[in-house]
């Protein structure tokens, strides 16, 4: 099919752009499957089509609670989830033996493996600025808001911006560190603060299953960049019979189809950087 909607789909239509079945193809279907793979490892933590921005939620249980606070006063516990390194050395600076213990509390959370990034959590608006009756936000709108035109709008926002710089001084935002090979989404909270059954809002960016969203497999880029995968791999498998003469005279080329796929695969992963991919943010502006 011209737009793949499956795994099988696309692997065909790669094939046939390599010129199958006319030609056969010298690629195992387990070397295809482990391309693939990697291809859509690829578009899922390159392209920005290969994500979306979600907001999920997570219940704090007990649990969570009892591994964030548990330590003990001599730097280490017997509570499953604390890793306790220690480091010696000697003779320094004429002290002898010197150790130290360096112990890490469980203060995490497990992540979905589809999560790839986390930017924050949301805390529940309950300070004295804006939260409740009593409010300053409050007591702005009814004292000053209690019909149109009362204030100018201009006054209003500097007001309101002052207020948030006052509410972000006060009550920061909860400092999260994430990183996707581990999965774990470490909250340095006071967890002793924390009650068993409230709800984290985590901001974060989730891949796209394919096989959900089966339009990935029609991406115009993740069809290049396999194509081009699967060519090397051709290519690579038939370096070994360089040279070798076939039956009518064909002489095998292993190294051109190599060399011919890598340059395209250069010219496909310039493309991401230069279209598909996000910049940084140091050079936006």
């Amino acid at each position: 099919m011209a737009k793949p909607s499956t795994r099988q789909e696309l692997i065909d239509y790669c094939l046939r752009r390599l010129g199958a079945p006319v030609l056969e193809i010298n690629v195992d279907d387990d070397q295809i499957d482990d391309l693939v793979d990697d291809a859509l490892q690829y578009f899922q933590e390159r392209h920005f089509d290969g994500i979306e921005r979600m907001y999920l939620k997570y219940q704090i249980s007990q649990d969570d609670i009892d591994r964030g606070k548990a330590t003990n006063n001599s730097g280490s516990s017997n509570t499953t989830g604390i890793t306790t390194t220690t480091a010696t050395s000697t003779n320094i600076a004429g002290y002898g033996t010197v150790s130290s213990n360096f112990y890490e509390t469980a203060n995490f959370i497990q992540i979905p493996d589809s999560v790839i990034g986390v930017e924050k959590i949301f805390r529940f608006d309950t300070s004295s600025i804006s939260g409740g009756m009593f409010s300053i936000k409050y007591q702005l709108f009814l004292n000053d808001l209690y019909y149109f035109n009362s204030v100018e709008l201009l006054q209003y926002a500097m007001t309101k911006s002052y207020l948030e710089d006052i509410d972000f001084l006060l009550t920061t935002d909860k400092q999260v560190r994430f990183n996707k090979r581990q999965n774990r989404l470490y909250l340095d909270i006071d967890w002793g603060a924390q009650t068993a059954g409230d709800y984290l809002i985590l901001d974060c960016y989730r891949i796209l299953d394919p096989d959900t969203f089966t339009g990935v497999y029609n991406d115009s880029f993740l069809k290049l960049y396999l194509t081009s995968l699967i060519k090397r791999q051709w290519g690579q498998n038939l370096i070994k019979f360089n040279g070798v003469k076939l039956p009518g005279g064909i002489e095998l080329n292993g190294r051109q189809i190599y060399d011919d796929a890598e340059r395209e695969l250069q010219e496909v992963k310039s493309r991401m950087a230069m279209d598909y991919e996000l910049p940084p943010y140091d050079f936006i502006g």
